[in-house]
């Protein structure tokens, strides 16, 4: 069987840096911090005060009532998907809705909605538990309202696996084009997890960053200086079609999505393999199944959460896989400047590895004033220009649970 092409034609976000995609990523390559002090009344309480908070409120884009019926995962996944959607023509030439699908993943999916509803419960009884509440709160919220508003009746995906979340809806979304069940599907990923228990049980668990320094110098992946992640929210949402699709319509590509690979530790639900052995397959079979060689990836945005072990094992994987050809490999994290979007990071992350390709520049990262010895990788504090040419760029993704997603992109021509 010949596996169809798949190219992305639009890109949709809200994130802590902007918006929507143009402000984030002017943001990005001018290497700008989203993270800020918390300003809620049960911050002042916590032993982490600070976060990554949309730079935009839902309410200041959504109707307020569509909105009050959606948790704020599928508020930014909402946002995300329309910007995406009108990013890539579709209105003027929308699919055959049995031909349309959605793969919208969440690593925690509708938190605040839970534990709102429960401190409803707990203190006014069971009559003041919304009816909404489930619609709501389920891990698939966010896929099964942006199908609603798309009308789209092919397949409806929901990928959880924790911090690659996102990425898994991107490679599902693949294979969906791929094998012939859709021809474009809405893919990405969205998390709202900025409260005070999710944040509170990661603090305890040694994952998030407890410095009191500047918050916009606290995320700080390969640094020495890095003490663990700063949580994010946000979304991030692609237009994926088949070629044959997209080329008939004349829509504009912004890359080709090439392959992906898929792989699981076992070996501890939070810390990862320190060897890497299960990212280093992923990050392979990314390759093989995009049918490049390990000199054609001369960009990756990384996983690099800013975690002392983490960051240190994906910088095995690159070499590993990568061998001579890492050191013509511009490697970034833009988790520098967004914080970590948990189930949401792959997506914001792939519209960046896209834009990158598109406009052949690497965001900085930020906050790198002295790097971690042992990660021996091409990482520039400024924006770096991209080679011309054919070229590839990949986006890892590693979750709790052992999880390990690796996206291949491939630039959409020569010299664009």
């Amino acid at each position: 069987m010949t596996l169809r092409r798949v190219v992305v034609t639009g890109l949709g976000t809200t994130s802590p840096l902007g918006g929507d995609v143009p402000t984030t990523w002017q943001a990005m390559l001018a290497g700008q911090s989203g993270i800020r002090p918390l300003e809620d009344e049960w911050a002042q309480e916590m032993p982490v005060k600070i976060a990554g908070r949309v730079a935009v409120e839902p309410s200041e884009v959504l109707e307020r009532v569509k909105a009050r019926r959606l948790d704020r995962s599928s508020q930014f996944a909402m946002i995300a998907a329309r910007e995406a959607w009108a990013d890539s023509g579709l209105d003027a030439a929308a699919p055959d809705p049995e031909r349309l699908g959605v793969a919208i993943a969440s690593g925690i999916g509708g938190v605040t909605t839970l534990l709102d509803n429960y401190d409803a419960l707990r203190d006014r009884g069971p009559r003041r538990v919304s009816p909404l509440a489930v619609p709501m709160l389920m891990p698939n919220a966010p896929a099964a309202n942006v199908s609603l508003a798309f009308g789209a009746r092919a397949a409806v995906h929901a990928p959880t696996s924790a911090c690659a979340s996102g990425n898994e809806a991107i490679s599902m979304a693949i294979d969906l084009i791929r094998l012939g069940r859709a021809d474009v599907v809405l893919a990405g990923g969205t998390e709202a997890a900025i409260h005070p228990l999710p944040m509170a049980a990661f603090a305890n668990m040694m994952a998030l960053s407890k410095s009191t320094a500047d918050p916009t110098k606290v995320s700080r992946p390969w640094d020495n200086g890095r003490d663990g992640f700063v949580l994010g929210e946000g979304s991030g949402v692609l237009v994926l079609e088949s070629e044959e699709h997209a080329r008939a319509r004349g829509a504009r590509v912004y890359a080709y999505a090439l392959g992906a690979g898929i792989s699981n530790d076992a070996h501890d639900i939070a810390q990862p393999d320190p060897e890497g052995r299960g990212g280093t397959r992923a990050i392979r079979q990314a390759i093989e199944a995009a049918e490049i060689s390990p000199s054609d990836v001369k960009h990756v945005n990384a996983h690099a959460t800013s975690t002392p072990l983490g960051d240190v094992a994906e910088g095995l994987m690159l070499h590993t896989v990568l061998g001579s050809a890492v050191t013509e490999c511009v490697v970034t994290s833009t988790k520098s400047m967004t914080g970590h979007l948990l189930g949401g990071a792959g997506a914001l992350e792939a519209v960046a590895t896209v834009l990158a390709l598109h406009e052949r520049m690497s965001p900085p990262t930020i906050n790198l004033d002295d790097k971690d010895e042992r990660v021996d990788l091409d990482i520039p504090t400024a924006p770096r220009p991209l080679p011309t040419g054919q070229i590839a760029a990949l986006n890892n993704s590693f979750g709790f649970g052992g999880a390990n997603v690796a996206v291949a992109f491939g630039s959409a021509g020569g010299d664009q």
